[in-house]
């Protein structure tokens, strides 16, 4: 449960936009359906911390939530104290609910389906606010479990694994810990620095190659990446390697080029294997919010895209961002990453995802 941990940490920052919404829907709530007792103005001296507080007490005064983070729509929804408070769903409280997941980039469409399936059978029930977390959870988990898949590997030597993406999403330091993740299970990889019009890459891919002790292959700046990618082919295959991984451009402004660029290396690769590339993968930056839809229909004409990394989920508050794409494409979601070191690299688990963007707490 470490990179869970992790994961619910570092997985969403907090928007004072966000947060504001949060007041309003509580406040908005509580006028609705008042509890039992008066709704408190001083802190709850109950060991279970809320963040139900009225709004002239700010969410970051309250010291002991420091010690419980939450997911954005966690916070969002709020937390029950010691009297739980409970709101009935209506169509009211659905609309709030769309917006919230809008808001947090989860798309109009997918928002949608989402609360539909969540109030199935259950409209003009009181609910509690983990109730409700609860059932978002299950109904983001369903629709991510089919796209949870790790990055196959296969028995023909080398699987050519080819990775896209637009400059800056990340991909050269994905392919560093992958390629590191690979050698420490024992698997033999070569790395080519495909994305030759970039210095910078191909330095931060021979800085890589040399902590996980992966042999990088350069070319000189400019250079034509499809001779870079034929000469790692035959390297690989000289040396009995279990994978090849190589970088490509990620340059959209111009996709006519790019297109061919990306065409010209899958041909001169398959002169060595007709079958490769047999991994395709595209990584994508979760701060770009709703724009990793528009990079996943341009790649998917670019390249055939076999599967999805996604980075930088710790520096978004729009990670719902990656339910879209699960809802929509489809494809296997093969890791998400959340940080800078080695392991903030983590296999994609939709529950682990699904309590984490919900501020629900998983106890073994």
């Amino acid at each position: 449960m470490a990179f869970f941990s992790k994961l619910k940490e570092r997985l969403f920052k907090s928007s004072s936009k966000l947060d504001a919404g949060l007041d309003a829907i509580v406040e908005e709530g509580n006028g609705a359906e008042p509890p039992a007792a008066p709704v408190p103005s001083a802190p709850i001296t109950d060991p279970a911390p809320s963040e139900a507080t009225s709004p002239q007490t700010p969410p970051v005064a309250a010291a002991p939530d420091a010690e419980k983070p939450s997911g954005i729509l966690g916070r969002l929804i709020g937390r029950s104290g010691g009297t739980e408070q409970r709101r009935t769903l209506d169509d009211e409280m659905l609309e709030q609910l769309e917006e919230l997941l809008i808001a947090a980039d989860m798309g109009v469409d997918t928002a949608l389906r989402v609360t539909a399936n969540m109030a199935e059978g259950r409209l003009g029930k009181k609910l509690s606010a983990r109730e409700i977390k609860e059932l978002l959870a299950a109904e983001i988990a369903r629709i991510m479990e089919q796209v949870a898949k790790p990055m196959p590997i296969y028995p023909h030597r080398p699987q050519v694994v080819l990775v896209v993406g637009v400059n800056g999403s990340g991909k050269t330091t994905t392919i560093g810990k992958l390629a590191s993740q690979f050698k420490r299970a024992g698997k033999k990889v070569v790395i080519a620095a495909g994305d030759t019009f970039r210095a910078a890459a191909v330095e931060q891919l021979q800085i890589w190659g040399e902590r996980a002790g992966v042999p990088v292959l350069t070319a000189p700046e400019g250079s034509d990446p499809a001779s870079l990618a034929f000469d790692a082919m035959t390297k690989a295959q000289e040396e009995g390697a279990d994978l090849l991984m190589i970088d490509t451009a990620g340059r959209l402004q111009n996709r006519a080029d790019l297109m061919e660029e990306l065409a010209k290396i899958i041909r001169v690769i398959r002169k060595k294997d007709e079958s490769a590339p047999h991994n395709t993968l595209l990584v994508l930056d979760a701060t770009t919010g709703q724009n990793a839809l528009r990079q996943v229909e341009t790649f998917q004409k670019l390249a055939d895209v076999s599967g999805l990394v996604m980075t930088k989920l710790d520096g978004t508050a729009k990670g719902g961002v990656l339910v879209a794409l699960a809802d929509k494409f489809g494809l296997p979601i093969h890791a998400i990453g959340v940080g800078e070191q080695i392991d903030d690299l983590d296999a994609f688990d939709p529950e682990d995802f699904a309590a984490a963007l919900t501020g629900l707490d998983r106890t073994p």
